[in-house]
């Protein structure tokens, strides 16, 4: 077994490809010509969004969108960076909203969440040394 992607559903695909490309640095790697699945360049593990009508289309008991949840979903995207800081602060200035401010914690790292646009919570992060 293998870890192949992770897919998160998004209302509009190419603002999630675009968002993360302009907060993060990361570069679209794929967007489908229906603009309704695409994946960002992240080395060997795809990142990857899906519109929302891929899954009503995959799921028939429906699904919760993360960016109509008034809540973070219980999962988050890891973003290791050496700046934590400055990562945090830009993606703010494009539109995240911060969750947690960075701080670092007892074990040394400096740890930092966003939420995007469309409701991705993103952990930006030191490498653990």
């Amino acid at each position: 077994m293998k870890f192949g992607y992770l897919i998160i559903y998004v209302s509009d695909v190419p603002a999630s490809l675009q968002f993360f490309e302009t907060a993060f640095g990361l570069t679209t790697r794929f967007l489908h010509e229906s603009n309704t699945y695409g994946e960002l360049e992240t080395g060997e593990t795809a990142l990857a969004f899906a519109a929302d009508e891929l899954a009503a289309m995959n799921f028939s008991g429906g699904h919760v969108a993360a960016h109509s949840s008034i809540m973070p979903l219980g999962m988050e995207v890891g973003l290791v960076t050496e700046d934590v800081t400055t990562a945090h602060a830009k993606a703010l200035s494009v539109g995240a909203t911060e969750i947690a401010a960075p701080l670092v914690k007892p074990w040394g790292q400096t740890v930092s969440y966003v939420r995007c646009p469309d409701g991705t919570l993103v952990e930006l992060c030191t490498p653990i040394k």
